[in-house]
């Protein structure tokens, strides 16, 4: 059965051809669920890889992972279907920055590790995490460092020598609702 995703890729391959660029085929993604309540969006469940993935197991396995693996959330039910929107981002554009505070709060996503007392810590958040949570760029790196397990004290986390890479990504959602149309539309 032929769907939407081959016209895309239809054109896709034709763009890249004229404009003689490669289609992406693979890259770091992930993949995010949110319930819809009142138009507003709430984490459901987020997770991804920094490692390139063909796209085509890449997306169908972290949309499993993260709706079903996600540690902060219970598994996604049936019952919850018609309230979800995913989103998927491709991420591009890494660089490694030396001043922690040299990324732009809805333009780029920030990953961070650092060491404390012997042990590495880690995380990240996509370019649209700190936008939609109202966040100045002290409150998304404290969130991070606390996301990724510090528990020293507030008024010493800017002494934490943190390794800040920045990246961009490339993200479209889509609700539930609009996916059963679709799907309606094809078997039919």
């Amino acid at each position: 059965m032929a769907t939407t995703e081959h016209c895309l890729a239809c054109f896709e391959a034709l763009e890249a051809h004229l404009y003689k660029h490669k289609p992406m085929s693979s890259a770091p993604l992930f993949v995010t669920w949110n319930t819809m309540e009142d138009d507003e969006p709430s984490l459901r469940g987020c997770i991804g890889t920094f490692e390139s993935q063909p796209l085509s197991e890449g997306i169908p396995e972290y949309a499993l992972i993260s709706a079903l693996h996600d540690t902060r959330f219970s598994p996604i039910r049936k019952s919850e279907l018609p309230t979800l929107q995913v989103a998927v981002t491709l991420l591009t554009d890494f660089e490694e920055v030396e001043d922690p505070y040299d990324w732009e709060i809805g333009v780029h996503g920030i990953r961070l590790s650092f060491y404390d007392r012997g042990r590495r810590y880690g995380s990240t958040y996509l370019p649209d995490v700190a936008s939609e949570q109202g966040w100045t760029q002290d409150e998304t790196l404290f969130s991070l460092i606390r996301k990724a397990g510090w528990m020293g004290s507030r008024s010493k986390w800017k002494d934490l020598e943190l390794k800040v890479t920045r990246y961009q990504g490339k993200r479209t959602t889509l609700e539930y609702n609009d996916y059963k149309k679709w799907r309606e539309s094809i078997d039919n």
